[in-house]
């Protein structure tokens, strides 16, 4: 019999042969594109063919980019070690939908683009990527909605700023207690609770927020509730509300104001559940994207209007491209897009950016995500200090493409009361955060 060390060595052999191919694309695709480049509207061309159309569209309109070498992003061990353990056991149900008999780690660590499934495999990995395994809570972090364009006059038009951006998992825990699952999953088949709460600014939405839980049965929808201020009561959301970007006040019944907040189905990456969607892979290409930023909190692009953050290290990464399709008669329906494209990267399990098309199929919101892999959320750090690098994510935008209006968000805020901000897998919040009795005493 092959004793566990034995097996243990095969399992990182092949896990890290097959994580470490990204390293072959250490040499720009293209010829044009090398390490020290600065890439502008200007060369834009160079890249085209290298980031995806959307992200091409900020490149043209005033977003720069700083190409430089590709380097490794690997998983927490305690991740590595999870997939080890129980990824031999995942399966597909039989449609090929939903997750069985999930514990914790990657679910699919290894995919066959022949596989007929493997889309709905590598969502299911950007689903239990290595970030976030525990729970997380970003404290202080802001959102600017204006106008974007090349050489655009920076003008911010609304400005939301947020308490708590936090997520607590009950499976797939790799850190702290309880592991590898919460007990309570099997009285709530709940697989993650996530809040953001309160809303600080503007004044309209003072004290506003929402909590959502994500369930494992994949027919049960999820669970969303928000704090409107206005009424000065909790009211209950439609999960189809989730799946674009909220205008007018930031989130439902709030009213007033021209905030542009992300959809919650793109709060960190793609985030809509899995089931209601269908799911087709696009590809393997090397692209560019951002794992590595230097800068935390975030810089405001000086040459696009402040639309994203700019100049950024922007390196080659291989990706898996994924088209993912509402089923519109599920919970879905009131969806007004028809696709996501998304582009995600093949260490870090996210997707460094998304292309949304509108019901006639032209393209109409980008999201770019920033990350930075690093040990401390801050180089000055005091209590957000991790055994070991991981990756966070540092900016994020929205750009509607048809009409110019984009949300840049700093993760942290620029002007955080809290330097450290981000509190991953460090216990920091419970599951007593996720309720909509801690919502109402947090509102002002």
């Amino acid at each position: 019999m092959q004793s566990v060390k034995s097996r243990r060595f095969k399992f990182y052999s092949v896990l890290a042969a097959a994580l470490g191919l990204s390293l072959m694309f250490a040499v720009p695709a293209s010829a044009d594109v090398k390490p020290g480049d600065m890439i502008t509207a200007q060369n834009a061309p160079k890249v085209k063919d290298l980031v995806a159309p959307g992200v091409y569209y900020k490149v043209v309109t005033g977003m720069s980019m700083k190409i430089v070498p590709t380097s490794r992003v690997d998983w927490p061990p305690p991740y590595r070690d999870a997939t080890e353990k129980y990824s031999s056991q995942v399966r597909l149900s039989p449609d090929g939908r939903s997750l069985d008999n999930y514990v914790a780690g990657q679910p699919f660590p290894f995919l066959d683009t022949n596989d007929p499934n493997v889309a709905s495999k590598i969502i299911w990995n950007n689903v239990f990527r290595p970030l976030q395994t525990d729970d997380y809570d970003l404290r202080y972090f802001s959102c600017e909605n204006l106008r974007t364009g090349l050489n655009h006059r920076y003008n911010v038009l609304d400005e939301i700023d947020v308490g708590h951006y936090a997520g607590y998992n009950e499976v797939g825990r790799t850190e702290v207690q309880p592991m590898p699952i919460d007990p309570d999953f099997k009285v709530t088949n709940r697989y993650w609770l996530f809040a953001l709460y309160p809303i600080m600014s503007p004044s309209n939405m003072r004290g506003a927020g929402f909590i959502r839980y994500r369930y494992e049965n994949p027919t049960k929808p999820d669970d969303i509730w928000s704090w409107n201020v206005g009424a000065r009561r909790v009211r209950r959301l439609n999960e189809g509300l989730m799946s674009d970007a909220v205008t007018g006040g930031g989130l439902p019944g709030e009213g007033g104001g021209n905030i542009v907040i992300f959809d919650p189905d793109h709060y960190s990456g793609f985030n809509a559940k899995v089931e209601e969607y269908n799911y087709k892979l696009l590809g393997q290409k090397s692209m560019l994207g951002v794992v590595h930023a230097i800068n935390s909190p975030e810089v405001t692009c000086p040459t696009d209007g402040g639309g994203s953050a700019c100049p950024e290290n922007w390196e080659m990464r291989e990706m898996y491209i994924v088209q993912a399709s509402p089923r519109f008669h599920h919970n879905n329906s009131q969806a007004l897009h028809s696709k996501t494209v998304l582009y995600i990267d093949s260490e870090v399990w996210f997707p460094l950016y998304e292309d949304e098309y509108d019901l006639q199929g032209q393209l109409w919101q980008n999201h770019i995500y920033w990350l930075t892999y690093r040990d401390r959320p801050v180089p000055d750090a005091r209590v957000a200090i991790y055994p070991f690098k991981r990756s966070l994510v540092v900016g994020a935008a929205a750009t509607d493409v048809q009409t110019g209006m984009a949300a840049m968000c700093y993760l942290p805020s620029r002007h955080t009361p809290e330097r450290e901000c981000w509190y991953i897998n460090m216990g920091a919040v419970d599951k007593t955060f996720f309720t909509t009795d801690s919502m109402v005493k947090a509102a002002p």
